[in-house]
């Protein structure tokens, strides 16, 4: 009856997993709280927390998951997770067929104990003050993977109808990073999960203390093994069963045709093994090497916190530090972004920044009414704002501004090559454009007059949204381009000019 039940809840929250993804979208997200399942991360309000010294209100979620866990072990990996499923289906198709090499699959390993030192290192990090858990947290890298690699592969192939054709720089790498961990269930069964899941050791931690475990009735074992054989958490139901590694899928249960083995509540502690493997030495030492990493990654590819050309931001980002502080690089404002325009970086905002979504205005300009990546923003690194807030309201109330643009005079058509063009300062969004135009007579080379329209940039009014950079003829590198000098989030950013026109 469990076993059926623990199938009927994978499936059902994974559907409810995929539907959320499917469903952040301009077209189809309304009023849903696709980022709920980001949100209930107990990992993620953790080392976010650690990180910024605040809560986001959203992350109180992760509370009921703690306190279930607490009560019940870690069943969330076995009966919710939404990349525990699909472990869990790849692990049963590449499990071995003889009992006694399904039991040797899942013996315990001491490579079990690498996702307590990733868990640790992240834990560090976070502690000084830097946010690296998505890039291994289950939820945060699945949302990524199917955001970045599944879905836009499957919408390009149907001719763009899901989502229209969408284009992700350097997307083959998270491709090969989440396909990879799926791939290494053919190893040996929930490899991932086992040896390097951050969330997983962090509720294996919690389980420690649950009130029900799995336990042996040893005048009932005969010794047979056989309970081992299905185990999903390699947690030695044959020996003193490893609460901290135990899922909770109850397979030892039905495979145990004597009753020696049960899910109970409170069992003798000698029926359960609470400790982990990882002496406090190892403890220490990985979460000091986190610690240590942030500053040394920062002296040697750090960020400058000043404005830098390819790192515009989405609109309500807070200033970089905090940005970084609090972004979980977990792609849902990317698969949001109506135009396709925020992409995962790579080395535009140094080691700390991989993965973190910049505007690129080639690929996708930022519409002047969307506020949408704030909305599916599961810690705040990005800010809900009202449109009217975006767009603001000259002078009173300036608009968000994401940066700037200036005009490239060597490729911009008027400027560079006499030729009419006035195609900026027709798509320019804003009220008044800022984009305007100087009429002037020039001389060509034959000697002709020729009056044309100069275009030049009001940066009192320009928000740096990119739709000039993104419309404007010119192959290759656009004779309108964006940077991030002048953007709202941070004072260090501001332009100084006269008249504020370039």
């Amino acid at each position: 009856m469990f076993l059926w039940l623990r199938r009927s809840y994978q499936a059902v929250f994974l559907i409810f997993f995929l539907f959320l993804v499917f469903a952040s979208t301009s077209r189809f997200i309304r009023g849903y709280d696709v980022q709920w399942f980001l949100e209930i991360d107990p990992l993620v309000a953790l080392t976010t927390a650690l990180s910024s010294h605040t809560l986001h209100h959203a992350l109180v979620w992760s509370l009921p998951l703690i306190v279930l866990t607490l009560v019940f072990g870690r069943f969330f990996c076995s009966w919710v997770c939404p990349m525990g499923v699909l472990h869990h289906l790849l692990g049963h198709l590449g499990r071995k067929r003889k009992v006694l090499q399904r039991v040797e699959q899942n013996s315990p390993r001491t490579s079990h104990n690498i996702k307590y030192a990733v868990l640790a290192v992240m834990v560090g990090l976070a502690a000084a003050g830097s946010v690296q858990i998505g890039l291994l947290d289950p939820i945060a890298s699945t949302w990524r993977g199917l955001s970045v690699s599944v879905l836009p592969a499957a919408s390009n192939t149907a001719s763009g109808l899901y989502q229209g054709e969408r284009h992700f720089q350097w997307g083959t790498i998270i491709t090969i990073v989440f396909f990879g961990a799926l791939a290494l269930n053919f190893v040996y069964p929930r490899f991932y999960c086992r040896v390097l899941c951050p969330l997983g050791a962090f509720l294996g931690l919690l389980s420690k203390f649950s009130l029900f475990r799995i336990s042996k009735d040893i005048s009932r074992c005969n010794d047979c093994d056989v309970c081992g054989a299905d185990c999903q958490g390699a947690a030695d139901p044959m020996g003193t069963v490893r609460a901290t590694e135990c899922m909770v899928c109850l397979n030892c249960t039905k495979g145990c045709k004597r009753g020696g083995i049960a899910y109970r509540f409170l069992p003798a502690l000698k029926l359960s093994k609470v400790e982990t493997d990882l002496s406090r030495r190892k403890w220490l030492a990985a979460g000091l090497v986190g610690v240590a990493s942030v500053p040394l990654a920062r002296a040697s590819d750090g960020v400058d916190p000043r404005p830098n050309p390819a790192r515009i931001r989405p609109p309500g980002a807070l200033d970089e530090p905090d940005f970084l502080a609090k972004c979980l690089k977990c792609g849902a404002c990317m698969k949001v972004c109506p135009t396709g325009g925020l992409q995962p970086a790579l080395t535009e905002a140094g080691l700390e920044g991989l993965w973190s979504p910049i505007l690129i205005p080639r690929i996708g300009y930022c519409e002047h009414s969307c506020t949408l990546c704030g909305q599916v923003c599961p810690t705040g690194a990005i800010t809900h704002l009202k449109v009217a807030d975006k767009v603001g309201e000259m002078p009173a109330k300036p608009p968000v501004r994401l940066g700037s643009a200036f005009f490239d005079k060597g490729r911009c058509l008027p400027w560079g090559y006499n030729t009419e063009c006035i195609v900026c300062e027709e798509v320019c969004p804003t009220s008044p454009k800022a984009i305007y135009f100087k009429i002037e007579t020039i001389t060509a080379r034959d000697g002709t007059q020729k009056t044309l329209k100069f275009p030049y940039i009001d940066l009192d009014h320009c928000t740096g949204c990119g739709t000039c950079e993104n419309r404007c003829p010119v192959v290759d590198r656009a004779g309108v381009r964006v940077s991030a000098a002048n953007e709202s989030r941070s004072p260090k950013s501001s332009v100084s000019l006269t008249g504020g026109k370039i």
